[in-house]
């Protein structure tokens, strides 16, 4: 089966309320245990080529350190010129859309479920997801947490440990828990 045919992916990639089917959750396992293998491998060109066969779309020059973590890889949309440091964790049940030339330091996490408030609807094992879009030429220090829902701009810095809970614009650099703007960051001329 495609997994776009797929009711509660389609529900899922909606935003709207939805129970992973059967279909996503063999996706999800089979995903899991082909990263838990490539996330082994030492050959840097070999380990990238498997984790890339993975995702939706991925760009020229493509380097992840292992170990990269991902739901279902079906939704994550990666430019030219993306480089991973270790134990990167891309939660995608929502889309991710990553711009050219984007860096990730150790460490850092996209999170895209949107868990229920209400306690009788999380019991239910239903969820939301919202988006995560980043722009080109971002660089997000280590451990940074990227919220549902966000968006960066171009030229975007995220300081180390920073939690994003909301989009910011070009030409920042953003920091703290949660993170606000720290200054602007233009491009030199």
């Amino acid at each position: 089966m495609n997994i776009e045919e797929d009711s509660s992916y389609q529900q899922m990639i909606n935003g709207e309320l939805y129970l992973e089917s059967k279909d996503l959750a063999a996706l999800r396992d089979d995903v899991r245990v082909k990263l838990m293998d490539y996330n082994r491998i030492a050959n840097n060109d070999e380990r990238n080529s498997k984790i890339k066969s993975l995702m939706k779309s991925v760009g020229d020059r493509f380097f992840v350190e292992p170990t990269i973590y991902f739901s279902y890889g079906v939704n994550i949309t990666i430019g030219n010129h993306f480089y991973a440091n270790h134990d990167v964790m891309l939660c995608d049940e929502g889309k991710i859309t990553i711009g050219n030339d984007v860096k990730f330091g150790p460490k850092v996490g996209l999170y895209t479920p949107q868990h229920p408030l209400d306690p009788s609807v999380r019991r239910t094992e239903a969820e939301r997801v919202s988006p995560i879009t980043i722009g080109n030429d971002v660089w997000v220090g280590g451990g940074a947490s990227i919220l549902p829902g966000v968006t960066l701009g171009n030229n975007v810095i995220v300081g180390a440990g920073s939690v994003i809970t909301h989009s910011f614009p070009d030409n920042v650099i953003v920091v703290g828990n949660p993170a606000r703007i720290l200054r602007e960051n233009k491009p030199e001329k």
